[in-house]
């Protein structure tokens, strides 16, 4: 099944759960993605995003309430998806979601 779509997403941070929307394009090769993420801390693109199998990996650079990278992974299991999102030195946080398109 194609990693393509947009999914409806939670982190769990130092500050709360933070929800949102991310989509994910693939590149014609399928080995690469680009995508956007809306969310309560506003709009941030995607950074280097791969594709490997069912594994997403990228960056994204936030900058509120704080700058910072952001470097994460998720594998899409049917609509499903959970992976980590690593924030310096507030370490790895879960991310959990579900494809709504």
């Amino acid at each position: 099944m194609s990693v393509a779509g947009t999914y409806e997403f939670s982190v769990d941070t130092p500050m709360g759960a933070q929800s949102g929307t991310m989509t994910v394009v693939p590149d014609a090769s399928g080995t690469a993605f680009t995508g956007t993420i809306e969310g309560s801390l506003g709009h941030i693109e995607v950074d280097d995003g791969s594709i490997v199998g069912d594994t997403l990996t990228w960056s994204m650079r936030m900058s509120s309430p704080m700058p910072m990278g952001l470097d994460c992974e998720a594998v899409v299991s049917g609509d499903d998806v959970s992976g980590t999102v690593r924030a310096g030195i507030f370490g790895s946080m879960a991310l959990t979601g579900k494809r709504i398109a």
